[in-house]
Formats: C-alpha cells, structure tokens, sequence
C-alpha cells in the first residue's frame, strides 16, 4: 500500500499547477490532503473527482482556511472526522481512517506563527491527539500520523536552525512534542530508515529558497513501533511542483 501526503497550500490553486497529472504518476492508495483551503460546494465535479478515487472532505469552518481531505482506492472500515474538540474541529484538521490492519490519521497541525496563543493552541492539540493514541495503543491498536506537522524535529530537519532557534515550527516547546510521540510507542518512518539524509519538504515562497535548497522536513509519517518492519520506503518527492510543500509517500504491507 501506498500512502501519499500533501499540503497543498489551496486546492484551486494546484488544481491548475499539475495537480492531477502528478496524483496519477504517484500513484497512491490513500491521498491524504492538507491546507485544502476550498468546501466541497465551491468547485465542480470534474475539478475535485480524480478518476479510480472516492474522496472525502474535511474543510475548515471559516472559508479559505485550513481543511484536509482524503482520496482513497482501497476498502476502509469507516472514516471519521475531528478529535472531538470543537476549537481543533471547526478548522478542518483531521480525517481518521480505520482501515484492517491499523488507522490512519491525515492531519494539518496548527500553524504558531501568529504569537503566544497559536503556539499554545499547537501543543494543544498536539496533547489532545496524542492522549487518543495512547488509548489506541493500549488497546492494541496500531497507528500512523501523517500529514503537515508544522514541525522541524531536529536540527538535520532544516537548512537553517541556529536562524530560527526562536521561529514557530522550531521552538523547543514544539519540537519536545515530536520526542513526547517517540516516547509513547511511535516512530519516524523516515528518520527511522535514514538517520542521515538531508532532505526537505517545504520552502518558503520568499528568496527563492526551493532553487537554493533552503527548506524544512515539516510533513512525517509517525508509526506505531509494532508497524515499523512493515514500512518498506519513505519518500519525498521534492521534485513535484504545484505547492510550497511536496508529497511525502510512504510505502507499508498492509
């Protein structure tokens, strides 16, 4: 099975960047979108239909903001929306997928790079979400996390840490959460396979970083330690257009 995440930075917009066309070299079983930024009624059926899917939309309550969605080709047990918190739900974070052998959460965390509040709101939810998973470990469930962290674990994970030590998606208080989720039976697919590469997921806009390779690895697959030997490749296909993010794909038996 293949499983591919994307933050998309508004779904119109890489509507028309090649959006389809990569989804179909790509190729995934699950397509878990982030920062959709559009609801359902706003676009037309041959916009948002990608042949061989069905979809499912979670978008954000204020309009042009946040939102994931879902595109997937293989039998699901249910899928659900949220984390059952109405201040995290009403902007569209979360779509949870129960699938046979383990569930799958496609999520867009909070961005803190509006001040104090937004940080605190961030480890919030970053709480919130882990005190559920927790509940589905000690029940025997298996788990994977993915989607757009807003996170730079460590150092290796950004060309630039020293410059910003003091910048939201790199503060200590949000990067110990990644440690708090290593801590509680889950793994980093990709760091996991390879401990020293290099490799980025998003660039800003400004300065023409993407070119100049000054980027950060912001969009993870957290495992479940029990699905670790299951995962045979993690893959970051920077060299996709259409978003300040590229697709991250994981590939797992199962």
């Amino acid at each position: 099975m293949k499983i591919t995440t994307w933050n998309v930075n508004g779904f119109r917009a890489v509507s028309k960047k090649g959006f389809k066309e990569s989804i179909e070299q790509i190729a995934p079983d699950i397509l878990c979108l982030q920062e959709i930024k559009a609801k359902e009624e706003q676009l037309t059926a041959e916009e948002i239909e990608i042949p061989g899917y069905r979809h499912f939309w979670n978008p954000a309550q204020r309009p042009g903001y946040s939102g994931v969605a879902l595109y997937y080709r293989v039998p699901t047990l249910s899928i659900t929306t949220g984390l059952g918190v109405e201040e995290f739900d009403a902007e569209g974070r979360v779509i949870r997928v129960d699938l046979p052998e383990f569930t799958l959460f496609g999520i867009y965390f909070p961005n803190g790079q509006r001040g104090q509040e937004r940080v605190d709101f961030k480890l919030s939810f970053y709480a919130e979400l882990l005190r559920q998973c927790d509940e589905m470990h000690a029940h025997g469930k298996s788990v994977v996390i993915t989607g757009d962290f807003n996170t730079a674990h460590n150092e290796i994970d950004l060309a630039n840490p020293k410059d910003n030590s003091k910048i939201s998606g790199f503060l200590p208080e949000e990067r110990v959460w990644i440690d708090k989720y290593l801590e509680h039976g889950f793994v980093d697919a990709f760091r996991e396979l390879y401990p020293d590469k290099v490799q980025y997921s998003w660039w800003t806009y400004r300065v023409n970083a993407r070119a100049r390779g000054i980027g950060w690895r912001l969009d993870y697959y957290l495992v479940s330690q029990a699905l670790l030997p299951r995962v045979k490749d993690v893959i970051i296909q920077d060299e996709v257009m259409g978003s300040d993010h590229c697709p991250v794909s994981m590939i797992i038996d199962g």
